[in-house]
């Protein structure tokens, strides 16, 4: 069974779901046949790679209103990550263009160790108090912590077509699932689940993508047929 999921590193609660999803994804009791791939979306795709600021400024702006509430809210979020272990840091973050992390998170996937890259840029926007975004050297060096050959790296930061495709490919067919927002999770193609769900959400929706992917075969008669011990014979029973 596959698994899909669009986020963008930009987005919290896209940090928040990966870890809820995992919760149930470690319970599940077919884990070890479900195929995982993190697919690109981004929440400001117009963004230039040098436009970077504080977080609280930007949802301020977007959303309307005082710094205050949107320091709040980046608040509430925090104690929601703490309630799962998870780091984060309530102030002083920055966004910025997400695209060439995509890009890399494609080369991730080729390269079989995805997750552990998207692990490290969400460690490295929500838990780490250093500035990510629109510093390229920065990039490289969580890549590379997070155990990637640092030369491998650099020839996909330097090459701005490397992966690029393959970005603008999960983009569009989050449009043509009609995404408009991330998270957002698809089983088997089947079906999907908006947002930063309880984890028990997850596990349902993991129990009914399996049971109509395994297909089950409902007998109706088992007369006149041929086994191991042979084929029934007519009448034999009288």
């Amino acid at each position: 069974m596959q698994v899909e999921i669009w986020t963008d590193i930009n987005c919290p609660f896209c940090y928040l779901g990966k870890a809820r999803f995992s919760q149930a994804l470690e319970q599940f009791a077919h884990r070890g046949d479900v195929e995982v791939i993190h697919r690109s979306f981004e929440l400001d795709p117009g963004l230039s790679p040098d436009d970077t600021g504080l977080v609280v400024t930007k949802i301020a702006q977007k959303y309307g209103v005082s710094e205050a509430q949107a320091a709040k809210n980046e608040l509430g979020i925090g104690a929601q990550a703490a309630e799962m272990g998870l780091g984060y840091v309530t102030s002083g973050r920055d966004y910025g263009s997400s695209f060439d992390m995509h890009r890399l998170l494609h080369f991730a996937l080729e390269q079989g160790r995805q997750e552990a890259l998207l692990d490290a840029l969400y460690e490295a926007n929500f838990a780490d108090e250093a500035p990510l975004f629109g510093d390229s050297e920065r990039l490289v060096d969580v890549a590379v912590s997070a155990g990637f050959d640092e030369a491998a790296v650099r020839a996909v930061l330097d090459d701005p077509a490397a992966y690029a495709a393959a970005v603008r490919a999960d983009e569009a067919q989050a449009a043509a699932f009609g995404a408009t927002g991330v998270p957002f999770f698809v089983f088997d193609r089947k079906y999907g689940v908006s947002g930063a769900q309880p984890a028990e959400t997850f596990a349902s929706v993991l129990e009914k993508a399996w049971s109509d992917h395994e297909p089950v075969v409902q007998m109706v008669g088992s007369d006149d047929v041929c086994g191991p011990d042979g084929c029934a014979v007519p009448g034999a029973e009288a």
